[in-house]
């Protein structure tokens, strides 16, 4: 069956502007959200591996990890008050979530982000001064209510900010900042483990306010964007001004008054989690809800919250599965940056495709040769610990050149504005309940699954792979504002999607 893709060359609008100095700078204190989220992600599975942490907090899992040898290599963490330390981040961000969309929707996109600079300030403040559990959660709940509000804002500003044939690149940079993020806390676990006092824990975690303190700083001088300043200010003549700042011309009348024409329709609509499940908006509401699931059945939050956990498990000490975390934190890095120099040149759906393949392969042999190495109580040698190492090298270098930024990106540039707040709502929404779901049940699902844990990702990444193949149009170079046609002359969307005319005569 074909996949009808019209190219984008026969529906783009091109706008006047360039790239600034103006924009790009906005555009990097916004994406330091991504910083403090990735580091939130990256830390949690370095400090649950340091003995003095689980010690004081989690003392059951340290005598199992310690103490028993006949326990099962996949079972030794297996514990739901660890995984709750990881998971509470995310519970707390699906319901700050819901919050964040009315916020960003009245007030804009920058209170939004202030908003979630505030909660990572005070949520690494009680991580790091914790003396009990009970303040030791409270503090990873914070952070969830930053990565509530960060994540429904920063993804839509990076989008309005950045010129249409350069979105893909902007946006994209909030996954490399979360790249950055997961590497920062891999070298800080690395470095603190070896703090013989044992309180290098407490720098992991209070370490996540230095880019908070940026964020929030910097946020209360980045500029609206010139959608938000339409939609909830209606003031065109600042919008104008904004949009001649960014896009360094003073010929922005066509950009704006399309802005103007999508306003108008947004404010038409009272209810946007209404609008949302009409008929006309089912591409876009089954794209929010199936692109963060399929991010999260990828599998790579196993490795970015238990990275150390799951190289100590097959036979890394401490020191080598935290510095093993820093190799694929580097590797995802610098897989996200050539994501960003290549994603509106190649396309979203050839990187969705590429990387879906590469991540397919390198689960496959990871399974199998912990299934036939391995087993339950081996240890793997020198040379297949390596092996294994490379491969999961591999797959986050295919994650991160694929469902990593583009899991963030298409979703924020797919959703008209009358919809846009709800939507990115629904999306972030989505994706952190799953998170929560995988990252809490993850160590039990490694225990009973062992090495087929491989396999059950596996099996998603091809799942995933078939979808954007048949039902995922391209977008690389459209603007925003035109992207209702991709959906009007796709082989499948386009029963769903009508025109305006049609839908006023009977849309159901």
């Amino acid at each position: 069956m074909a996949v009808g893709i019209v190219p984008t060359s026969e529906i783009s609008v091109n706008y006047n502007g360039r790239i600034t100095w103006f924009v790009v700078l906005s555009s990097m204190v916004a994406a330091t959200g991504g910083i403090i989220f990735g580091y939130d992600i990256g830390i949690s599975g370095g400090v649950i591996s340091m003995a003095p942490f689980l010690k004081k907090f989690f003392p059951e899992v340290f005598t199992k990890m310690t103490q028993t040898t006949k326990i099962s290599n996949y079972c030794k963490f297996d514990s739901q008050l660890l995984t709750a330390f990881t998971s509470s981040l995310y519970i707390a961000g699906l319901i700050a979530s819901f919050f964040a969309s009315p916020v960003t929707r009245t007030f804009g996109r920058r209170p939004s982000i202030i908003v979630g600079g505030v909660a990572f300030l005070i949520g690494s403040a009680l991580g790091g001064a914790a003396s009990n559990i009970y303040m030791l959660l409270l503090g990873r709940i914070m952070l969830g209510v930053g990565v509530g509000f960060a994540n429904q804002s920063v993804p839509l500003y990076l989008s309005e900010m950045a010129p249409a044939k350069y979105r893909g690149s902007f946006n994209i940079a909030f996954q490399l900042c979360v790249g950055i993020g997961v590497l920062s806390a891999s070298l800080l676990n690395y470095g603190v483990e070896k703090i013989k006092a044992g309180w290098g824990w407490r720098i992991s975690l209070a370490m996540a306010a230095a880019p908070a303190i940026f964020l929030t700083v910097g946020a209360f001088y980045l500029p609206e964007t010139a959608n938000s300043l339409i939609q909830h200010g209606n003031d065109h003549e600042k919008a104008k001004k904004i949009l001649q700042r960014v896009r360094g011309t003073f010929d922005v009348q066509a950009e704006l008054d399309d802005l103007i024409k999508a306003s108008d329709n947004s404010k038409a609509v009272k209810h946007p989690f209404k609008q949302i499940i009409k008929r006309k908006y089912r591409p876009q509401l089954v794209m929010s809800i199936s692109i963060p699931f399929f991010q999260q059945v990828t599998g790579i939050n196993v490795i970015s919250f238990y990275a150390p956990i799951l190289f100590q498990t097959i036979g890394l000490g401490a020191s080598a599965s935290l510095m093993s975390a820093v190799v694929t934190g580097l590797v995802g890095t610098s897989a996200t940056l050539l994501a960003l120099l290549i994603v509106d040149k190649v396309g979203r759906r050839a990187m969705f495709s590429f990387g879906g393949i590469q991540m397919l392969v390198s689960q496959l042999l990871i399974g199998v040769i912990m299934a036939v190495k391995l087993g339950d109580q081996g240890v793997l040698s020198k040379g297949y610990g390596l092996l294994v190492l490379v491969l999961i090298c591999i797959y986050v270098a295919g994650f991160s050149l694929s469902w990593g930024p583009l899991g963030w990106l298409v979703p924020s540039e797919i959703f008209p504005l009358e919809i846009r707040s709800a939507a990115q709502s629904i999306t972030v929404a989505v994706g952190l309940i799953f998170t929560f779901i995988i990252a809490q049940t993850f160590l039990a699902m490694l225990c009973h699954l062992k090495s087929g844990i491989f396999f059950f990702f596996g099996a998603w990444v091809v799942i995933m792979t078939g979808f954007v193949y048949f039902f995922l149009p391209e977008t690389r170079n459209l603007p925003i504002e035109s992207m209702e046609k991709i959906w009007r002359d796709h082989w499948f969307w386009k029963r769903f999607v009508c025109d305006e005319q049609d839908y006023d005569k009977g849309e159901t």
